[in-house]
């Protein structure tokens, strides 16, 4: 393999990496995509949820540490497309309020340098690009939209009607969970998705997921002047003698070290491998590793306070696709509580794999498949406030992600009235069965909502990256995953991400002109 140089090089390919190479291949330029993994194995296993969620057959065999040295099984997974691969594909736009100064019971969210109004047009594309289908007009907290989504919303089977039926008779206002999904439920046979209950945290076998592999990787492939090398870890970048350029990106190839050189070096790892990857690279010109003069490189690290409260009814649940309902009544809190609070949403289909995997151990096969089809699992999550003790640090070889919760009143009270409102709705359908909740909070593993640990701003001692996503003390150098985020909002991050890229991408072709 010859090492060469490229007019870009971007590290990673999931939401950002792989949205950013699809924007750029068009241009001609000659780009270099650098990825840790390979393409997920198209196998039957991709939809065993025995191989995924007990024998945890996608994710990396590595450890990182908490704040007490404790080890972490991190949920997340090397390969083309990223997590994008296992996601559930609920791709909101941040609240148009999600970019202004947020205050809540147990904090600050900070202002954004820029808006919604300066996110929206990427937004627009980001939603065509990864084919998502939704209804405006439902969600009381959504931001103007001039457009409709690009495609229908995904329909309720009739239990989840039911749930949505009783939510709005309740005086809530339940909606359509927005979706990247590959589906014509007008046309059945010209659907790709076949509306399967292995979605939400599967890899799609017959690639119906709009994912970042599929639907951005593989077209940009297409184009001669990209080139993508998988199985190729970056583990440092170099500088010049300034040290305000990159003038070298090693990585890992089949055992063997390479370096490439690129006028433009773009990292999209994950928030947490991309600040990673800047304190490895520490040098003369940058002691406390690279564009880390503000001291801000892995602080400020978000992943959302997550919950899950499942409702077990003695009636059987017999839907398969589950994830189409959502509910932002309380995302900025509600009467007594004048303080953001969060979002709900359904999961996807709970198998009774799934439910062994974080179930007690030694849990009876029984009482797990029992509780798989007879419940209906709901996903709640609530703003994690950025805080400079939460980071990510690195000590040699080993990932410490140090990280002590915040903003738990309103995770607890959110918690508590959405099993209020549960306990509240009537189902026809329930008339002579009884239901109880359990509520589950997940813990430091779940990373799959990383981000902040490189915020941007105008002020470089006060963010790491500016308004267009270039490092401030390295000229040539940008983030395009989520590490940008100074705030985490309380909806899911992939769409912002990808907007973003369309957005730092439309920069780069300025640039290069």
């Amino acid at each position: 393999m010859a090492d060469s140089h490229y007019d870009v090089i971007i590290i990673g390919t999931g939401a950002g990496g792989g949205t950013l190479a699809y924007k750029l291949a068009p241009s001609g330029k000659k780009i270099l995509v650098l990825e840790r993994g390979t393409f997920v194995p198209k196998e039957k296993a991709n939809w065993d949820s025995l191989q995924l969620f007990q024998k945890e057959r996608y994710r990396p065999a590595e450890v990182w540490y908490d704040k007490h040295g404790k080890v972490i099984r991190p949920v997340t997974h090397y390969y083309v497309g990223g997590n994008t691969k296992f996601y559930g594909g609920a791709l909101f736009r941040f609240r148009d309020h999600d970019f202004n100064t947020v205050f809540h019971k147990d904090g600050i969210s900070p202002e954004w340098p820029l808006k919604y109004r300066d996110f929206a047009p990427y937004y627009t594309q980001a939603e065509k690009l990864y084919e998502v289908h939704g209804q405006r007009g439902l969600d009381p907290t959504e931001p103007h939209i001039s457009e409709d989504y690009p495609f229908p919303a995904v329909s309720h089977e009739p239990y989840i009607q039911e749930i949505h039926d009783a939510l709005k008779d309740k005086g809530l206002h339940p909606f359509y969970l927005p979706l990247g999904i590959k589906l014509n439920e007008a046309n059945r046979f010209l659907s790709t998705c076949i509306r399967c209950d292995t979605c939400d945290g599967f890899p799609c076998f017959i690639n119906a997921k709009a994912d970042a592999d599929v639907n951005c990787v593989r077209p940009a492939i297409a184009h001669q002047n990209l080139t993508l090398i998988s199985q190729a870890k970056v583990f440092q970048l170099h500088t010049s003698a300034s040290g305000r350029e990159v003038t070298g990106v090693t990585a890992e190839i089949a055992g063997k070290q390479h370096i490439f050189s690129g006028d433009i070096v773009v990292i999209a790892c994950g928030a947490i491998n991309s600040a990673v990857l800047l304190l490895k690279s520490a040098n003369d010109q940058h002691p406390n590793g690279l564009a880390n003069s503000s001291n801000l490189v892995g602080r400020n690290y978000m992943a959302h306070k997550f919950a899950v409260v499942m409702a077990l009814s003695t009636k059987l649940n017999s839907t398969v696709f589950h994830k189409t309902l959502a509910v932002n009544d309380f995302y900025w809190g509600e009467k007594y509580f004048p303080y953001p609070m969060g979002s709900a949403q359904l999961l996807g289909n709970i198998t009774t794999n799934r439910v062994a995997a974080y179930a007690p151990p030694f849990t009876p096969d029984l009482i797990a498949e029992a509780i798989a089809n007879h419940s209906v699992s709901w996903l709640l999550m609530t703003e994690d406030l950025p805080d400079l003790k939460n980071r990510v640090r690195v000590e040699g070889d080993k990932i410490f992600l140090e990280y002590t919760n915040n903003n738990e009143q309103a995770f607890n009270r959110l918690i508590k009235r959405w099993i209020s409102v549960l306990k509240s709705i009537k189902l026809h359908s329930q008339k002579g069965h009884f239901s109880f909740f359990i509520p589950q909070k997940l813990t430091l593993k779940e990373v799959g909502h990383q981000c902040g640990t490189c915020r941007f701003g105008e002020d470089p001692r006060k963010s790491v990256l500016d308004i267009n996503c270039r490092t401030h003390d390295v000229d040539n150098l940008y983030i395009v995953d989520g590490s940008f985020f100074p705030s985490s909002s309380a909806v899911n991050p992939s769409l912002t991400i990808m907007a973003n890229a369309l957005r730092v991408g439309e920069h780069l072709l300025e640039r290069m002109k």
